[in-house]
């Protein structure tokens, strides 16, 4: 699919790797909905970078925890490009404190309801708003560490494990229009509160590729996916070897 003239969402597009995703899209030709939750100031930030590249773009607050408020931001994108094309399912949540001593019934629901119930509803309101007949696109962002067992955020975990499974459910569902694909991180960004230094231990130290990965890579190989017409299901490990 040629994305020059499409409009695409990518949620949590003002921040980190999501705000890579805008932009490349942006430059690619996309106009762009940014959206955001508590990152009002980066998002605003993000839309003026994304029309310096000329691309139209628009920025959307919706909380991802809200299921009404997650559904209505495929409306009120539709409504601002008059249809949608791509969807970029980026915004999750990562709690250090997410723990089996610690997440109880209230932080599991939470990042269940916003790294997998709003991922899920949101497709689900892009392909109800689709034209049959129109290629449509949606890729998800996975974390590469869940192809492993671990005892580590044992929630989060369960989210992003089952985004993988629902990516390749919603690609056999919404075949032969939609495209349902996604890319699963590793070492691409230090965590918050640690440095790049950090990035560079943890892959000298980990990664096999001696070396991490970046927002660059993960734009690069979004938006080969986007453009594919024979590739659906297809998870791609971005994490230079670290999980296998």
């Amino acid at each position: 699919m040629d994305l020059q003239g499409k409009a695409a969402l990518v949620t949590g597009g003002g921040v980190r790797v999501g705000r890579a995703l805008a932009l490349a899209l942006a430059g690619a030709g996309c106009e762009v909905v940014v959206h955001y939750n508590r990152s009002a100031g980066p998002a605003e930030a993000t839309r003026e970078e994304a029309e310096r590249l000329g691309a139209v773009a628009h920025a959307l607050g919706a909380d991802l925890a809200d299921p009404a408020a997650a559904e209505g931001l495929v409306a009120a994108a539709v409504e601002r490009c008059g249809l949608l094309d791509v969807l970029v399912n980026s915004a999750a949540i990562f709690p250090p404190g997410d723990t089996l001593e610690r997440s109880g019934a209230a932080e599991f629901d939470e990042l269940i309801a916003v790294n997998l119930r709003a991922p899920y509803l949101l497709s689900r309101a892009f392909a109800a708003a689709h034209r049959p007949g129109v290629p449509g696109r949606i890729l998800n962002l996975l974390d590469a560490r869940v192809r492993r067992p671990g005892a580590d955020h044992p929630v989060y975990r369960l989210t992003k494990r089952g985004l993988w499974a629902l990516t390749e459910n919603l690609a056999l569902a919404l075949a032969p229009d939609i495209t349902v694909n996604a890319v699963a991180l590793g070492a691409i960004l230090p965590p918050p509160g640690e440095d790049e230094a950090y990035l560079e231990r943890l892959a000298a130290e980990r990664v096999p590729l001696r070396r991490p990965g970046s927002p660059a890579i993960v734009a690069e190989n979004v938006l080969h996916l986007l453009r594919q017409d024979f590739v659906t299901g297809a998870v791609v490990a971005l994490d230079g070897g670290q999980f296998l």
